[in-house]
């Protein structure tokens, strides 16, 4: 295990859970996840991954820190208001652990970048905050075998599923997305800001277990939390065969992807190699 001292202290608490270990502890240091959405859900996410020491972070996202934000963002504070949330977040992120590399994709996921995007990481958390973004990235990763941990929240309420190559994808459970207008935003209903960091942790854990190969996968089963009854449920999500996505014939090809752009390397001071 290629370690120094610092970096056992650092992870001492995760090198002593046998399913981790110094063995998986090296997996994490190996790993590569990209971040969809700087946001609610994206900020623990991002942060628990950097803390937990996954080796290369990307994070995806064209907005900047607005002041309705930090109610439940919690990578930004008031005194970066105005500055883009990729490099908000990334500041957050070294803060925690200088060790982790980050790279900052500071644009709107979009047909011609997603596949590329994608492709150059291990594993997808998305937590986007529109039905187009969130069909974009599933479609993305079915077609360029990663896998996906999607994650939504509104109001009081959230879910949360994993989707594996092979296994039942994102279209599965939702074949369309909804006609415009029939789902409110958080920014038409609201978000309990907690929510989203119950939620985005629990994303940010399914993705740990994905690249340690622990415990049981959400993959097949979609997680809901109501947050006011403080109840946890579980759905059985089977594959369906006629999806156009990963179906026997599938209608989804392409997305006319063309090559990303190389990401920055943000969050790192003057003077430091990343």
């Amino acid at each position: 295990m290629n370690f120094s001292d610092e970096e056992i202290q650092r992870y001492a608490r995760h090198i002593l859970l046998p399913e981790v270990g110094g063995t998986g502890q090296e997996a994490l240091k190996n790993a590569s996840v990209l971040v969809i959405g700087a946001g609610g859900l994206g900020s623990p996410v991002a942060l628990y991954l950097a803390a937990a020491g996954v080796g290369r972070i990307g994070l995806v996202d064209d907005d900047v820190v607005d002041l309705s934000n930090l109610q439940r963002q919690i990578a930004h504070v008031t005194d970066r208001v105005g500055q883009p949330k990729v490099e908000s977040a990334a500041r957050a992120m070294r803060a925690i652990n200088p060790g982790t590399r980050v790279d900052c994709h500071n644009v709107r996921l979009a047909a011609d970048n997603a596949r590329a995007l994608v492709r150059g990481y291990d594993l997808v958390c998305d937590g986007s905050d529109n039905f187009a973004t969130r069909y974009l990235v599933a479609d993305a990763c079915a077609l360029e075998g990663r896998t996906l941990i999607s994650a939504a929240v509104l109001r009081f309420e959230g879910q949360l599923s994993t989707f594996r190559p092979g296994g039942p994808c994102y279209r599965c459970l939702y074949p369309e997305a909804p006609p415009a207008g029939t789902v409110p935003s958080c920014a038409e209903a609201g978000v309990f800001g907690a929510v989203t960091g119950v939620m985005g942790t629990l994303q940010a854990t399914e993705a740990l277990k994905e690249i340690l190969g622990i415990g049981e996968s959400l993959s097949g089963r979609l997680l809901v939390w109501d947050a006011l009854a403080m109840r946890f449920h579980t759905i059985t999500l089977p594959p369906d065969p006629d999806c156009a996505l990963c179906g026997a014939h599938p209608a989804i090809h392409d997305l006319s992807a063309h090559h990303a752009p190389a990401p920055a390397q943000c969050g790192v001071p003057e003077g430091v190699a990343p």
